[in-house]
């Protein structure tokens, strides 16, 4: 498994704008082969005072079966259309991708989701 993530440094005071463009994707990275889901993070205790901070790191983190599978969509239409939109003043700086392989997970579909098994 492929884990993907995209840092984003969002402006402070675009938190929400952030948040409701995630929200309003066009979502056609899950139409993908391969394509195993999708989470994003916000930040919660960015300060040592326990709150959060305006701005901050969001992360918008991807699931894939195999690189080929993550390669494949950074090559389709789908991905061209999804990443079309642009939100000018909203980040600070550029994303920053970082791509891992898991060697080692706990992660386990929910109860009764297709493919999981009974004991």
């Amino acid at each position: 498994m492929i884990l993907v993530m995209n840092r984003f440094t969002v402006t402070p005071g675009r938190e929400k704008d952030f948040e409701e463009a995630f929200k309003g994707r066009a979502k056609l990275v899950e139409t993908l082969p391969g394509f195993m889901g999708f989470d994003v993070l916000r930040p919660t205790h960015s300060t040592g005072s326990g709150q959060a901070e305006e701005g901050g790191v969001f992360i918008s983190m991807t699931r894939w079966a195999s690189m080929a599978d993550f390669e494949n969509w950074t090559q389709s239409e789908a991905f061209k259309q999804g990443h079309s939109r642009r939100h000018p003043g909203m980040f600070a700086g550029h994303p920053q991708l970082e791509i891992f392989e898991v060697f080692d997970s706990t992660l386990r579909p929910p109860e009764g989701a297709q493919g999981s098994q009974e004991a």
